[in-house]
């Protein structure tokens, strides 16, 4: 099976053509299945190689010889490992769920079969990333995510702000990008080859500290900054909830904003091997969940709230990165794959049937209306909340065990981080299933649950968000850890240079209750203000508290980085274009066809037309030429 691994990537794309050549004469029941079928068919591939696959060292899959430039050889190779096995998991099986619903939710858009086709492409570069042998084919699929993301996020471009916030996001990854691609280019000078397989070994046997390997992390480290939307790279990832629903779970939530998260893992005995990038990332990680969280606790709009919680999780996902808790990490990336993506779907289900309404201050009251959809939002809220027995409660608390152990003061910050995510989300939960509904009588004429094609993913998605933690309990606990095991063979460098968890017993225990004591408190607290005192958010024409409006303004990052990038980058593009370009460059061109102009009004006056007067030129010219030839010798 492990030989048909290049199968995984090649149905999408080939979905992709299909979709893409006859979006334009295919009938909508025809795209939407080929495009599900596409996925579900990699799932099925992917599902095989998980059962098959049981070696300790990473298979290398060859497909034919690429670029060879001197002494580097970059053979088109994919690399069959535990890791890569699990993304594999991730993408195709979330991706064929958002695939279904996207069917029913998407049914009545114009650009139906653009939007598969753009789907499929996004999920066949994901593939290459994350199956990639070496670091140039993890880069093409890096910048095809990133082209399928800004094809995404403004697929309703004839709208100016989302065809701005789709400008926003390719732009702010490029800066990112560049980063990584400078960390590649050092790659290759330090180590001579791009491929994981020659480069891992080298590196574990170099001192701690180097360096070298510590500006190669940086470098890397700010492309992961960019594509997983940390400080200060994060404000694409609010607009990017432009983009229709389906993308907003697909890209922003399970699989493309955790592409950093995985190159990170992937090269991990790099980053073991530089203290000082890794204190850099856990404290960036942890600023980044402390800021989004903070700014999640305002926000009105029920998918502007998801997107800051994306962020603010990435955020603890890089936090568990930046103090060596690789495994605990990538758990939180699986269940975060769950429980968000299920809490997007869910939002758009919503949306879908409040007629495209995204303020939760119209909303309330939609328990009875729309009863899968809420049921389900609940359990992905129980979850990313952090409360046992739910996914989120055994991959949060194992980042924070693993803080704790590292540094005291960063696991309070955490764990303050963890009680606003329960406030807010319960927040968001109050204000639209719980109350009266505050909508127009149109919108509560049409509430209605969503189709069966809708909800059967949501209630698939809730079902992994309730379980998919078991695979991860901890010993305290009376589990063995599954992942912690099955990963063990990729992170088994790392963790012979930094070690197990050393917690005792006692500790662990006093962590978790301390966490779940603290959130069911944040979770009281969000019931006595938002469904005791009935509280409903201001409007915007109304008066905020300071602390309130920093919030809900953002801390004013869009309006800072407008004030110290754009507007002086305007101004110095404005004088190149009115004195370089304007009046110099098209001054000398438009000058010299002028002098052109003139000079030949001038010359033409010689074209008299009589023949007289051009054998007495011709025989000047003679004479000329002859006093030219004798006087030169």
């Amino acid at each position: 099976m492990i030989d048909l691994v290049w199968l995984i990537p090649l149905f999408p794309f080939i979905g992709f053509l299909i979709n893409g050549l006859g979006r334009n004469f295919l009938p909508k029941v025809v795209i939407g299945s080929i495009a599900s079928l596409a996925v579900l068919a990699s799932f099925g591939v992917s599902l095989g190689i998980f059962f098959e696959f049981n070696a300790t060292e990473p298979v290398i899959i060859n497909l034919f010889d690429w670029i060879k430039v001197g002494g580097i050889d970059i053979p088109f190779s994919f690399q069959i490992d535990q890791l890569s096995i699990l993304m594999l998991l991730i993408i195709t099986g979330i991706g064929s769920l958002i695939h279904i619903y996207s069917v029913g939710y998407m049914s009545h858009d114009a650009g139906f079969g653009k939007f598969f086709a753009y789907l499929n492409l996004f999920v066949f570069f994901m593939l290459l990333l994350v199956l990639g042998s070496n670091y140039v084919i993890m880069f093409i699929g890096w910048e095809g995510v990133g082209l399928c993301s800004y094809l995404l996020i403004g697929f309703w471009y004839t709208n100016a702000n989302y065809a701005d916030a789709a400008k926003k996001a390719f732009i702010m990854n490029r800066i990112g990008d560049l980063g990584f691609l400078l960390g590649v280019f050092l790659i290759i000078s330090t180590f001579g080859s791009v491929s994981f397989a020659e480069i891992f070994p080298k590196a574990a046997g170099m001192i701690s500290g180097d360096a070298t390997l510590t500006l190669i992390t940086i470098l890397l480290f700010i492309g992961a900054i960019g594509k997983s939307a940390q400080l200060p790279l994060f404000t694409w990832l609010p607009d990017a909830m432009a983009g229709p629903t389906p993308v907003s779970a697909l890209i922003h939530a399970a699989t493309m904003v955790t592409a950093g998260i995985y190159m990170i893992a992937r090269s991990n005995i790099l980053f073991t091997l530089s203290p000082v990038t890794m204190s850099i990332i856990a404290v960036i990680g942890l600023a980044t969940a402390i800021i989004a969280a903070i700014i999640a606790l305002t926000q009105t709009d029920i998918k502007k709230v998801l997107a800051y919680s994306t962020v603010s999780q990435l955020g603890y996902m890089f936090l568990g990165l930046g103090v060596g808790a690789y495994t605990g990490a990538f758990f939180h990336v699986l269940t975060h794959a769950f429980f968000k993506a299920l809490l997007f779907l869910g939002a758009g289900s919503v949306i879908h049937a409040m007629s495209d309404e995204q303020d939760m201050r119209k909303m309330g009251g939609l328990k009875s209306k729309l009863p899968i959809t809420f049921f389900t939002m609940l359990m992905g809220t129980l979850a990313i909340s952090g409360l046992p027995p739910f996914a989120g409660f055994f991959s949060k608390d194992e980042i924070l065990a693993h803080v704790y152990e590292h540094n005291k003061l960063l696991w309070i910050i955490g764990l303050l981080g963890a009680l606003l995510t329960a406030f807010y989300m319960f927040r968001m939960m109050f204000l639209t299933f719980w109350g009266s509904f505050r909508g127009t009588e149109e919108q509560k004429h049409h509430l209605h649950e969503s189709p069966i094609s809708m909800t059967l993913p949501l209630i698939i998605l809730a079902v992994l968000s309730v379980v998919g933690g078991f695979i991860g309990v901890p010993e305290v606990l009376g589990g063995g850890h599954w992942l912690s095991h099955y990963l063990a063979p990729v992170f088994e460098s790392s963790t012979s240079k930094m070690g197990e968890l050393a917690l005792d017993h006692t500790t662990e225990y006093m962590l978790m209750g301390i966490s779940v004591g603290g959130v069911v408190l944040a979770i009281l607290y969000a019931y006595i203000k938002y469904i005791k005192n009935n509280h409903v958010p201001v409007l915007d024409s109304e008066p905020r508290s300071a602390l309130a409006k920093i919030s809900y303004s953002k801390f004013y990052f869009d309006e800072f980085y407008n004030a110290i990038i754009q507007k002086p980058l305007d101004a110095l593009s404005g004088f190149f274009y009115k004195v370089i370009d304007k009046s110099g460059i098209d001054a000398l061109v438009n000058g010299l066809g002028k002098g052109s102009i003139e000079a030949s009004k001038t010359l033409r006056l010689l074209q008299t037309g009589n023949v007289g007067f051009y054998i007495f030129a011709m025989v000047i010219g003679v004479i000329a030429l002859l006093l030219y030839s004798f006087f030169k010798f």
